[in-house]
């Protein structure tokens, strides 16, 4: 596998008494040869009769617990490995500082990770002295020919692929396994993208290039996710195929192509074939709903996760989410020892008004609060999804949140019989409130779990104390800032997002997220790309400011189609096209002589429109007073028209 000077650097360290160096730091990125070289070195430990300990940052938590639970008793002479240490940063101090010093003497200690080492390694006197750090770059050309040659490359073929490779190691084991053709060098700007590609042309059929896409696609693969996701009876073969592929990896959960070729092969999709793309994403999106549908707990959690992974790549998700410690902390039933610390949190971060509210809301619906808990089990923070729909007079009477939220609905879209309304009412970790954290993680495949597993579901709430910070993302999820749902408990004024999930049913919602996931928009029936939004959710006082500015505007279409009223549920829902509606909605006034003098003030406004009000009121040979009675009262009569359909459908 080559890596001569490093294996030297080891053996020097593994036989010299006393050694130089008692921590060996690998580091270097995706695809460089870590891990193969943590292998060599537990051949060469083994070889020398000592005991040889390998941790690998992906299959053990990052606690204390989790790593000297791996290691066990530590022997005299112990060679510890420590592989994907990236993912064991959040226990560096510990194992820096407390761990490692309380080793035998005698011990040797190998730390591969992606990043160098940590500030606290190379400022600290006594293990600048102790630590030596071993950069990982691509191989040189002597090494890579030994590299091909240990993995049955003919010698006619070698020379090709190291220049074609640059030595890169994961290029290297690509080439080994791509077959008999020979490589031929070339101008790329990307070695490893045509690599890549150069093997999937060459895989044993089109459903193992579909297998191997929805691999790189998803976060992990199984033999059922993979059957979910393709369909087929020929899934078993294909997963077994890519066990054996030599960028596959495996994990407590499942198969997962090495981070380059993931990043490579869902590009390359994407680049090639778009229509191809958006089929794999939504059928891998619909597998992973349905598995979040269908199970529960931890289960329900790793598709959760799965499900927010598909989001990887947008800008918005990712500045709102801990993409590094996805899955490290976990939340469960509040424990009776854990019912005072919550509400001691609270009061903390948002005063006693507050904390009482939880706790009248932790008496009456106990069930919704849940507890999170690190990676050592120790609790720092919590949520709390109350069922609305259940309260009670008392329990509004208790918390204006409640009260503000429940107004909302009934007036804009009361419940009706069996549906429900729930209120993501608190969200808080123990040290960074509402900052993005793993409590924010958590929170996210909370409201997840809810809005996709609740049929019923008519409205959600969610309650924020800084709104703003939270606007790029909950706009992204469609979520929409309610003025009049906003409340104020001890002098603090809390912003709300709510989404009426009739208004934008789940299925509909599936289909926005999935576009927004790929960054684009759905194709409409006839294939060109369109932005077909969700319907727009106004408040009764916003809807008549829209009625009267579409008004304005009738004769102007690029204002029309910027108005809000263009994407309510009237307009969608009746024709698409505002102006029509508003011509409806005036139309109406003329069933009655009374009415139609308030429609002639409309028209000859707005619909076919007079260059002045004066001369409007001229030409309908009424006093302007009068006139602009006649006006205020069409506007409104259409306003309220337009409002009863809103509300009914009708």
């Amino acid at each position: 596998m080559g890596r001569l000077q490093e294996q030297e650097e080891f053996r020097k360290a593994l036989h010299e008494r006393p050694p130089s160096s008692t921590v060996l730091f690998v580091h270097g990125p995706g695809g460089v040869g870590k891990t193969a070289l943590l292998a060599v070195f537990a051949e060469l430990a083994a070889e020398a009769g000592r005991p040889v300990v390998r941790v690998d940052g992906r299959t053990v938590r990052a606690v204390s617990h989790g790593i000297s639970g791996a290691v066990g008793n530590a022997s005299p002479g112990l060679v510890l490995l420590l592989d994907t240490y990236e993912l064991l940063e959040p226990v560096d101090e510990w194992l820096r500082e407390t761990y490692l010093p309380a080793l035998p003497a005698d011990a040797l200690v190998v730390v591969a990770g992606r990043n160098p080492p940590s500030p606290g390694w190379v400022a600290d006197p006594g293990w600048r002295s102790l630590l030596r750090v071993l950069p990982l770059r691509n191989l040189p050309p002597a090494e890579s020919r030994e590299f091909l040659a240990a993995r049955g490359v003919p010698d006619d073929r070698q020379e090709a692929a190291v220049a074609f490779t640059h030595g890169h190691p994961l290029a290297l084991a690509l080439v080994a396994g791509a077959g008999p053709a020979p490589f031929r060098p070339g101008q790329e700007p990307d070695l490893v993208r045509v690599l890549l590609s150069r093997f999937v042309d060459q895989v044993p059929g089109p459903r193992h290039r579909a297998a191997l896409e929805a691999a790189a696609h998803l976060r992990v693969t199984t033999e059922e996710l993979l059957a979910d996701t393709l369909g087929g009876d020929d899934v078993p073969a294909l997963f077994d195929w890519l066990r054996g592929l030599p960028f596959v990896e495996q994990g407590p959960h499942g198969l997962y192509p090495h981070d380059l070729a993931r990043q490579v092969l869902d590009a390359d999709l994407r680049w090639r074939s778009p229509d191809g793309y958006r089929r794999l994403h939504r059928a891998s999106r619909a597998a992973l709903i349905r598995r979040v549908q269908r199970t529960q707990g931890a289960a329900q959690r790793e598709a959760i996760y799965d499900v927010l992974f598909l989001h990887r790549s947008s800008p918005v998700l990712g500045a709102h989410y801990r993409w590094e410690s996805l899955g490290q902390a976990t939340a469960g039933p509040v424990t009776a020892r854990e019912r005072d610390p919550i509400f001691a949190l609270v009061e903390r971060h948002e005063g006693a008004d507050s904390a009482r509210i939880a706790r009248h809301w932790y008496g009456r619906q106990p069930a919704a609060f849940s507890a999170y808990h690190d990676e050592d089990g120790a609790f720092f923070g919590f949520d709390a999804t109350l069922d609305l729909h259940e309260a009670g007079e008392e329990d509004l009477a208790a918390d204006p949140a409640a009260r503000a939220a429940v107004d909302v609905a009934r007036r804009y879209g009361p419940t009706r019989a069996g549906e429900e309304m729930i209120y993501h009412r608190f969200f808080l970790g123990r040290d960074t409130y509402q900052d993005i954290s793993s409590a924010t993680n958590l929170f996210a495949t909370a409201c997840c779990r809810h809005w996709v597993t609740r049929p019923r579901l008519a409205w959600s709430f969610l309650a924020v104390a800084d709104p703003d910070a939270y606007h790029a993302l909950f706009t992204h999820m469609n979520l929409r800032l309610q003025p009049e749902a906003a409340f104020t408990v001890g002098g603090r004024r809390y912003g709300v997002y709510t989404h009426d999930w009739r208004a934008e049913p789940l299925l509909r919602w599936y289909e926005v997220m999935a576009d927004r996931e790929l960054g684009e928009a759905a194709p409409d029936a006839g294939g060109s790309t369109v932005d077909t939004p969700a319907l727009v959710v106004l408040s009764q006082p916003e809807f008549r400011a829209a009625v009267r500015r579409a008004l304005r505007d009738y004769t102007r279409g690029d204002a029309l189609a910027a108005n809000p009223l263009s994407r309510s549920r009237v307009v969608v829902e009746r024709s698409g096209d505002l102006r029509t509606v508003l011509r409806e909605a005036a139309e109406s006034l003329r069933g009655s002589p009374r009415d139609e003098k308030l429609y002639r003030a409309v028209h000859r406004t707005y619909l076919e429109p007079a260059a002045t009000q004066e001369l409007a009121a001229e030409r309908l040979e009424l006093p302007f007073s009068t006139y602009r009675a006649h006006l205020t009262a069409g506007i409104e009569r259409i306003a309220e028209w337009l409002w009863h359909r809103e509300m009914s459908g009708s």
